[in-house]
């Protein structure tokens, strides 16, 4: 699929996940943590994704190992933004992504956040919130 036709998924699913974030009731004027999930079977390519998305600005993971169902192993890494969540921000964010991933001939995976409540405490699902003096398996809610 072409960057034009992938940019534009991305805009439409980014345009969805806002709303429902905050028709949830997120705190619309918080700064939120962004993930930007990679992938690849390749780890060379995917460790030069990393360093791209280092340079223009974003924080970077360490890349992981996972095995998928079918037993073949990836790797991925998460670039990670703070940000108000506005579509737009996030829009430009995804289009700089997706042309660094066809650069480096990854996979772009999306994005996801956690909801924030209205005294910006981020939860990891309906009833945990993230408490940022105790460690937490992360469960973003997109």
């Amino acid at each position: 699929m072409s960057i034009d036709r992938l940019l534009k998924a991305q805009k439409q699913e980014n345009l969805e996940i806002v709303t429902a974030i905050l028709d949830d009731g997120s705190k619309p004027d918080a700064e939120y943590t962004i993930e930007h999930h990679f992938s690849s079977t390749n780890f060379d390519r995917l460790e030069k994704a990393a360093v791209d998305a280092f340079k223009a600005g974003f924080e970077v993971n360490d890349a992981e190992e996972m095995e998928l169902e079918d037993g073949s192993v990836i790797f991925c890494f998460d670039a990670i933004a703070h940000h108000k969540l506005e579509v737009e921000m996030l829009d430009k964010a995804c289009e700089a992504l997706l042309v660094l991933a066809a650069k480096q001939k990854v996979d772009y995976d999306g994005w996801g956040t956690f909801f924030i409540d209205e005294d910006g405490n981020e939860y990891i699902d309906d009833d945990e919130y993230v408490d940022d003096d105790e460690e937490f398996e992360e469960k973003p809610v997109h």
